[in-house]
C-alpha cells in the first residue's frame, strides 16, 4: 500500500462527497492549542502533539478537522453549509497498537438548522455511497439517548454534572454510578476530610494555586455530596439496561421504549431515535443492517452529543473504524458563543480501505 494508492482512494472518496453537494475546504496543520484544550480539557495532550511558538504560542498538530471547518464555516455567517475535506491528522497512539501516529482523513460536514432526524441521514446515507461494496459493520448510538437518562435521574444537578463530565470515559462514569449508588464505599482519605472539623487546621502554609475559599468551597460540596441520598436502584438498573442495549436498530428501539417506562426522561430521545430511522430508510439505509449498541459513541472524541456511527471490518475488529462520525450541536454552540448552527459530519480513512482492498485481492489469489 503506497502513499499515491491512498491519495487516489482520497480523490475517489472526496467526487462522492462533491458530487452530494460538498464544497472542498482546507484548514491549516497547526492550530491553536488554547482552542483545543479549552474544548476537550487536558486530556487531548495525551493524544495530540503541541509545540510552542514564540509568537503564537502552543500549536498542536491538527488532531482532527472538525474544530477548523467549524470556524470556517461560523466565520461565513451562513446558517447551512456542507464541506468536504481531505488531509493529514496526527495522533499519539498506545505502541502496543502498533498504529500510525499520521493518517489520512477525508470528511463530510452538514451545517444544516433545518430537521436534525433529516441531516443525520443524509450524512449517513452519503458515506454509506461512498463506501459502496466495502462489505463492513455498520454500528449506530446516540449520546443524546444517555444525556437525557442522566438529566432525568432523580438526584442532585451536582452529581448529574459529574455524570455528564464523563459520560465519554466509561471507567469513571460507572466509577461514578457506583459511588452515587452507595455500592462503592467512601475513600478513607475522603471519608476523614468530610468528617474532620476542621480538615486544613493542621495543614500549615498553603501552597498551590487554591485559595482558603476555593478549598473550603470543595470541603462543602464534599460534604453535601455525602449527605445526598442514593441513586435508587431503580434508576441505576434502568441506566444499565440502557448501557447494555445492543441488538438491531430497527429492534433496539422496542428496548429502548420499555427502559423509558422506568425512566421517562429519554422519551423523547427514542422519539428522535425512532424518526432517525425512518429518515434513514426513506433515504435507501437499510436499517435492519444497523447493530445499535446504547453504549456506542462514548470512546469516540468528547464533542459527539447526539448520533453517532462508525463503520467497521468484521474480519479485523482489532482495528479503528474505516469511517466514524455523528452529531455535534453542543460543540458548533460553544464555538459560535451561543449561535445555534446544528452540525453532523464524519470521516472515512482510505488508508484502512487501501489496506482492505489489498487483503481482499490477495484472498482472491
Amino acid at each position: 500500500m503506497t502513499g499515491a494508492a491512498i491519495r487516489r482512494k482520497a480523490a475517489q472518496l472526496q467526487s462522492v462527497f462533491e458530487a452530494a453537494g460538498a464544497t472542498p475546504v482546507e484548514t491549516s496543520v497547526l492550530l491553536p492549542a488554547e482552542t483545543l484544550l479549552d474544548l476537550y480539557g487536558e486530556d487531548i495532550r495525551a493524544r495530540a502533539y503541541v509545540t510552542s511558538d514564540a509568537l503564537r504560542g502552543e500549536q498542536m498538530l491538527r488532531p482532527d478537522f472538525t474544530v477548523p471547518v467549524v470556524l470556517a464555516h461560523l466565520a461565513t455567517g451562513e446558517r447551512r453549509g456542507c464541506y468536504t475535506y481531505a488531509g493529514e491528522v496526527f495522533r499519539r497512539q498506545d505502541i502496543s497498537l502498533q498504529r500510525p501516529n499520521e493518517y489520512m482523513q477525508v470528511g463530510f460536514e452538514l451545517f444544516d438548522d433545518a430537521r436534525p432526524e433529516k441531516a443525520d441521514a443524509l450524512v449517513f446515507s452519503t458515506i454509506c455511497k461512498a463506501l459502496s461494496g466495502a462489505d463492513l459493520r455498520m454500528a449506530i448510538g446516540d449520546i443524546g439517548i444517555l444525556a437525557a437518562a442522566v438529566r432525568g435521574l432523580d438526584t442532585t444537578d451536582r452529581r448529574k454534572q459529574a455524570l455528564m463530565r464523563h459520560i465519554w470515559r466509561p471507567a469513571r462514569f460507572r466509577a461514578l454510578i457506583e459511588r452515587f449508588s452507595g455500592r462503592a464505599p467512601t475513600p478513607p482519605s475522603r471519608a476523614a476530610l468530610i468528617a474532620a472539623e476542621n480538615p486544613v487546621a493542621e495543614s500549615g502554609t498553603l501552597v498551590g494555586l487554591r485559595s482558603q475559599a476555593e478549598i473550603d468551597l470543595r470541603i462543602a460540596a464534599l460534604r453535601e455530596d455525602a449527605a445526598t441520598a442514593a441513586l435508587s436502584v431503580r434508576d441505576v438498573d434502568a441506566l444499565d439496561a440502557l448501557l447494555a442495549v445492543s441488538r438491531r436498530a430497527d429492534l433496539a428501539v422496542e428496548d429502548l421504549n420499555a427502559i423509558a417506562d422506568d425512566l421517562p426522561a429519554i422519551g423523547n430521545a427514542v422519539g428522535r431515535l425512532t424518526a432517525r430511522l425512518d429518515a434513514l430508510q426513506t433515504a435507501g439505509v437499510d436499517v435492519s443492517a444497523l447493530d445499535f449498541e446504547g453504549s456506542y459513541g462514548r470512546t469516540l472524541m468528547e464533542y459527539y452529543d447526539g448520533f453517532v456511527f462508525g463503520f467497521y471490518d468484521p474480519a479485523r475488529p482489532d482495528l479503528p473504524p474505516v469511517a466514524s462520525g455523528g452529531r455535534y450541536d453542543a460543540l458548533t454552540r460553544q464555538l459560535g458563543q451561543g449561535r445555534n448552527t446544528p452540525a453532523v459530519g464524519g470521516v472515512i480513512r482510505p488508508d484502512l480501505l487501501c489496506a482492505r482492498d489489498m487483503s481482499t485481492r490477495r484472498g482472491r489469489s
